[in-house]
C-alpha cells in the first residue's frame, strides 16, 4: 500500500521516508542511557543489579525501536521482553563466574544493538537537526557502555586478573575504565593487563576518537544543507 504525505508526495511503510515520518525524539533514549550509566555506577555488585540491568537495556532498545520510526511491532517487542527476562534469570540462577560473564555479553549485544537502531535513525534524518544530533550524542554515550560491558566479560571469563593492579575491579571501576579510556585521559590508576584487555582498550580509544572526528566533521559539512529532492 503507498501512503501520500502532506506534500503530496507517496511513499511505502517500511521505507525510508515511512521511518522518518514515524520517528520521534531521541530525548527520552538519552535519558534512559544516562540511568543506566548512573545505575551501573551506583548499583552494588549483586545478582540482582545484573538483572536490572538487563531488563533496563531491553527497556531502552524497545524504546529506541519505536523513536527510530521501525515500527510497533508486537513480535518485536515480546522477543525483546523475552531476552530481558531470560537475562535476569541468569543472572539471578547463575552464581559463577561464567554466568555473569554470559550476562555482560548479553549486554554488550543490546548495547550494540541499541546503538544501531540509533544509527538508522539518524542516518534516516538525511540533515542535521536536534534529532541526529541528540542521537548522536546517545551514541558517543552508548560506545562507552559497550566497552564497559566487554570489559566485564573479559573480567569474568578470562583466568587472571582484567587489571594490572590485580583486580578484576566493580562494574563501577570498569565503567570509568571505559570512559577515561574513551576519552584518552589515561589517569594510570587502572590499566589492563594481558593482550586481550590491552586490544580492547586500544580499539575503544581509537574507536572514540575516530567517532569524534567523524561525526564531528559529517555534522558540520552538513549544517543548514536541505535533504536531498526537498524542493
Amino acid at each position: 500500500m503507498v501512503r501520500h504525505g502532506a506534500s503530496g508526495r507517496s511513499w511505502r511503510p517500511g521505507s525510508r521516508v515511512a521511518r522518518l515520518h514515524a520517528s520521534h525524539s531521541y530525548r527520552f533514549v538519552l535519558l534512559l542511557i544516562l540511568a543506566t550509566f548512573v545505575f551501573v555506577m551506583t548499583a552494588p555488585e549483586e545478582t540482582w543489579a545484573l538483572s536490572a540491568l538487563g531488563l533496563l537495556l531491553c527497556g531502552t532498545l524497545i524504546v529506541t525501536i519505536w523513536t527510530s520510526g521501525l515500527g510497533w511491532n508486537l513480535p518485536r517487542t515480546l522477543l525483546v521482553i523475552a531476552i530481558g527476562v531470560a537475562v535476569a534469570v541468569v543472572a539471578e540462577t547463575a552464581s559463577s563466574q561464567e554466568g555473569a560473564g554470559a550476562v555482560w555479553l548479553v549486554g554488550f549485544v543490546l548495547a550494540a544493538t541499541i546503538m544501531a537502531v540509533i544509527a538508522l535513525g539518524v542516518v534516516d534524518q538525511g540533515e542535521v537537526n536536534g534529532q541526529s544530533i541528540v542521537g548522536a550524542i546517545c551514541i558517543y554515550l552508548l560506545l562507552g557502555l559497550l566497552f564497559s560491558f566487554a570489559y566485564g566479560s573479559a573480567a569474568k571469563l578470562g583466568s587472571g586478573s582484567f587489571f594490572a593492579q590485580g583486580t578484576d575491579g566493580t562494574a563501577a571501576i570498569r565503567l570509568y575504565f571505559s570512559y577515561i579510556t574513551m576519552a584518552t585521559i589515561g589517569y594510570g590508576d587502572y590499566s589492563p593487563a594481558g593482550d586481550f584487555a590491552r586490544t580492547l582498550a586500544v580499539l575503544e580509544g581509537l574507536l572514540g576518537q575516530l567517532y569524534l572526528v567523524t561525526v564531528i566533521a559529517l555534522l558540520v559539512s552538513r549544517v543548514g544543507r536541505r535533504p536531498e529532492g526537498s524542493g
